[in-house]
């Protein structure tokens, strides 16, 4: 266990935190070099413009960098764990919507809905 702002953080938390961070790091890295194969391979319709995908991609790879200051000072960051917490809210229910009534332009989009629901729940607990 190491202590950060004079408070005891779990190497288990930290771990956690650090998780979060590469996840969005990684995702969010490859969805803006290769947004536009990946769609095309999962017979997905392209948006007008590769900005799109990359637009949303690079908003990822910044909620990586948020987690990362969190893993490094957990209790110093406190207010990024609840932004996290509306950003993954935000992104698994969206996604649960457009399942429920029938219109989530592809499955692919549920793994990443049940990861986010998963690091959701984590985030909610550190709180």
């Amino acid at each position: 266990m190491s202590t950060i702002v004079g408070r005891p953080v779990s190497s288990s938390w930290r771990a956690f935190f650090l998780v979060a961070a590469l996840y969005d790091l990684i995702l969010g890295a490859v969805f803006v070099v290769a947004g536009e194969p990946i769609l095309t391979a999962i017979g997905m319709t392209l948006p007008p413009h590769i900005a799109y995908i990359q637009l949303a991609a690079v908003f990822i790879f910044v909620q990586g960098l948020s987690y990362w200051l969190v893993f490094r000072d957990p209790f110093a960051n406190l207010g990024i764990v609840r932004v996290g917490v509306a950003y993954k809210v935000a992104y698994s229910g969206l996604a649960l919507y457009y399942l429920v009534i029938g219109q989530l332009p592809s499955v692919f989009f549920i793994p990443w809905a049940v990861v986010d629901l998963l690091f959701l729940i984590g985030f909610v607990m550190f709180l």
